[in-house]
């Protein structure tokens, strides 16, 4: 049987997103991404929140595409993979990092002033950028499974 490195991820962005470019001239933007999980203590009827911080990485096209749109507080959808990179840091330690690697990314929620469309024929309030290639299926808020 094969196997499966598959991520989908709602959740808000901690702080505008970076875009970089490579030597070879492509783009990639990284981002911070809050999700947030709640419950109600069994023993004490209080309720509990934790939140865990993932590092998103977006590339090419889409990373320039969505750049102004990736700020802080928006709330986004993220399909993509895990995947982990090693370097040595100053010191000559290894260092590692797990990051998501999009594949797809959904504005939700509502435009901020000014923003405009990315792509054309979203309903309004969001807005899709997919790799290269790929024609994604329209995607709601009604659609995500949670």
């Amino acid at each position: 049987m094969g196997t499966v490195n598959r991520v989908i991820l709602v959740g808000n962005i901690g702080k505008d997103a970076e875009v970089r470019y490579t030597a070879g001239g492509s783009a990639v933007s990284t981002l911070s991404l809050a999700t947030t999980e709640v419950w109600n203590d069994r023993t004490s009827g209080q309720r509990q929140e934790r939140t865990e911080w993932h590092r998103v990485v977006v590339w090419g096209k889409q990373a320039e595409t969505l750049s102004e749109y990736l700020t802080k507080g928006r709330q986004i959808y993220v399909e993509g993979r895990l995947q982990t990179r090693q370097w040595e840091d100053k010191e000559g330690s290894k260092r590692y990092t797990t990051e998501v690697r999009t594949d797809r990314v959904v504005l939700l929620g509502g435009r901020s002033s000014g923003a405009s469309e990315v792509g054309g024929g979203e309903p309004q309030g969001t807005a899709t950028a997919t790799s290269p290639g790929a024609a994604p299926p329209e995607l709601t808020e009604d659609d995500i499974p949670f």
